[in-house]
């Protein structure tokens, strides 16, 4: 029976359910259900053998998530210390105002970047993911830049979650030298590798579960304490309301406060598009990736807007305590713990700080996921040393991730006397990188658009469609490019007055010329410039879908009240 045959009985097609990668046939790998137990876990020395080394095939990927893990890395994944503990400096610099709208801006932008990501993830499930998608239908030099920009973004990452690891855990105890916790908790992201995917997948939910139900158990304390019913003798045993918000008032440093607070709202929403990376490990992405995708609605609106708008009602901004020697990595600084502590509530900072250690445990796992998943890709399509498209029986990419892991050291580097102006340059890194990758997924997904619509097919034959069509996406790079400039005006004039040097300035911006010397050196090497319309091949490597129970599917919705329709096509 041919494919078209299957297709119109209703059949599933397994072997096309996740086809090479710009349309490479890749040359049958032995499969993961094959192996032993001990060999699919990475528990033996068998299962760090080939599978599968050079294919631009992801078949070769551990296809082991399911869709609950695919929700929870949707919903909580990238929650870590830019919300919990960045927070409460970007409340410092900005005020509550401007922590509210700024974190609002890059929501409305995330949301929409997701929902582009999630359109093209389920025609196109690659590895590597939104690089692929830059070089597919933007600039393969583009391309070049954004992959090799997304690994480094993680490669710093890394370092410094385990830095705030380290002095997270010195919240409880000074005494023991940092560098004993940096060990431990890279040998715990070490260990969590080993299992691979699985090990990725289990750990994101369940950390992703412990901090969504503190966000939430947060929230409703927050509630109560800001109607007054806080402990009496605590700062909220009266009514609270909003009275911060008229003084000392809801914006600080003017506009230069305002622009500041965009890159910490940048750093906090870093690793939302996660889930269109893990699509490509998914094992019917068709399905749970949709679902997935429009959980980012919840996360932004109730975790990341509402939890915030809450500590700007607790949380005066010039509280001398938000203050800190660097505002990622004081986590005595967190109005989380702060709001604890001001209503007396024993035990909460430490639950606080608990939950603060897992987040930021559960980021530097995540760095070494994404950033291993993209070098792989890279070194499958010819951009990388071919060594890292290795990929061992257990389904990892043994060489990418053991690279990645090789950037955990640099936290040692903390602890030194120039320890801080390493980490702040390091943070000058990743700070606005993800900014590139939003972006460039936005503009990839109208140049598919108006390929599709110009090889003459229609918006029915798209499985996913974007809520906000390619307008939602428009919408989305106008928005990075306004976040982008509003850096650059605080990274010539910073908040505290005058003009910046030449130092601070690239301190603030240095993603900028990292990325524009990627594309250049991309250009140079591929001698590959911007697509033309007609040069976009939106057919080759495409996944096949089961038309018969899409439209089986589509019929029942649409039969369906308004209001279910919506609620679908937004959380469901």
């Amino acid at each position: 029976m041919s494919s078209e045959e299957k297709g119109a009985a209703g059949l599933s097609t397994p072997e096309k359910e996740a086809p090479p990668a710009f349309g490479v046939e890749a040359e049958p790998v032995p499969t993961r259900e094959a192996e032993s137990f001990f060999t699919r876990n990475g528990l033996n020395f068998e299962s760090f053998k080939m599978r599968d080394y050079g294919s631009s095939s992801i078949d070769s990927l551990d296809r082991s998530l399911r869709s609950r893990h695919m929700h929870m890395i949707a919903i909580g994944g990238s929650i870590g210390a830019g919300f919990f503990v960045g927070s409460g400096g970007a409340l410092n610099t900005g005020g509550p105002g401007s922590l509210l709208i700024d974190f609002l801006i890059i929501g409305v932008m995330i949301f929409n970047t997701v929902q582009a990501l999630g359109e093209l993830a389920v025609m196109y499930p690659v590895s590597g993911g939104f690089y692929t998608y830059s070089t597919r239908f933007i600039d393969p030099s583009w391309g070049f830049a954004m992959g090799w920009n997304y690994v480094m973004q993680w490669a710093v990452v890394l370092p410094l979650e385990l830095t705030v690891c380290g002095f997270t855990v010195g919240y409880w105890n000074s005494e023991i030298n940092v560098a004993v916790w940096i060990t431990v908790f890279l040998v715990a992201i070490i260990i969590i590798n080993v299992f691979g995917t699985l090990g990725y997948a289990e750990e994101e939910f369940w950390a992703s579960l412990l901090k969504l139900g503190a966000t939430v158990v947060f929230m409703f304390i927050a509630l109560v304490l800001v109607c007054g019913g806080g402990p009496k003798g605590s700062q909220y045993d009266h009514y609270w309301g909003a009275r911060l918000w008229y003084e000392p008032g809801a914006f600080a440093n003017g506009f230069r406060g305002f622009c500041s607070v965009f890159v910490t709202a940048a750093f906090a929403f870093s690793g939302t598009e996660l889930v269109g990376l893990a699509a490509a490990e998914a094992r019917n992405p068709a399905k749970s990736l949709p679902g997935a995708i429009k959980q980012v609605f919840w996360r932004i609106t109730l975790f990341y807007v509402l939890g915030l708008f809450f500590v700007g009602l607790l949380i005066a901004y010039d509280d001398q305590n938000l203050l800190g020697a660097n505002p990622f990595i004081n986590v005595n600084a967190s109005p989380f713990v702060l709001v604890g502590k001001y209503a007396n509530l024993k035990g909460f900072d430490s639950f606080m700080n608990v939950i603060i250690l897992i987040s930021v445990l559960s980021i530097g796992v995540s760095a070494v996921y994404g950033g291993s998943r993209t070098l792989t890709a890279l070194a499958q399509q010819g951009y990388a040393p071919k060594i890292f498209s290795y990929i061992d029986r257990s389904g990892r990419p043994l060489f990418s991730v053991i690279i990645l892991l090789a950037f955990g050291p640099l936290a040692y580097i903390s602890l030194s006397a120039s320890g801080p102006t390493v980490f702040d340059w390091l943070q000058a890194l990743s700070g606005l990188a993800a900014l590139f990758t939003w972006g460039s997924i936005c503009l990839a997904h109208i140049r598919f658009r108006r390929a599709w619509q110009y090889h003459g097919h229609t918006l029915d034959e798209i499985p996913f469609k974007a809520v906000g069509g390619v307008y939602g996406s428009y919408l989305g790079v106008l928005l990075v490019v306004l976040v982008l400039v509003a850096q650059l005006f605080v990274a010539i004039c910073p908040v505290g007055g005058g003009y910046n040097s030449a130092e601070g300035f690239f301190m603030s911006y240095l993603a900028l010329p990292v990325v524009i010397a990627f594309w250049v050196y991309g250009f140079i090497w591929k001698r590959t410039g911007w697509l033309r319309t007609e040069q976009i091949d939106v057919d080759t490597g495409r996944r096949e879908h089961d038309w018969a129970v899409i439209n089986e599917y589509r019929e029942k919705l649409a039969k369906m009240p308004a209001w279910r329709r919506i609620i679908h096509a937004l959380f469901i």
